[in-house]
């Protein structure tokens, strides 16, 4: 993967970041564990007191986890 994309994701987080999409009405609680990890991953951050995807965490989304490629094959 490039560099600025070089995340391997859980299916967890993968997820966990593909929930953050949706309206925020929508959203069930998330894991705070998980949560924290892709906080520090620069995927997520707090707007409002409330988690929501970063831009580096789109990109992630879109381009798609390697691992997760190699599960589905």
């Amino acid at each position: 993967m490039d560099a600025e994309f070089d995340c391997e994701l859980s299916p967890d987080q993968w997820e966990m970041l593909k929930a953050l999409r949706s309206p925020a009405s929508d959203r069930r609680l998330p894991s705070r564990p998980i949560l924290a990890e892709l906080i520090t991953l620069g995927l997520v951050a707090f707007k409002d007191e409330r988690p929501v995807i970063t831009a580096r965490g789109r990109k992630v989304l879109v381009r798609g986890s390697e691992k997760l490629l190699d599960l589905a094959a």
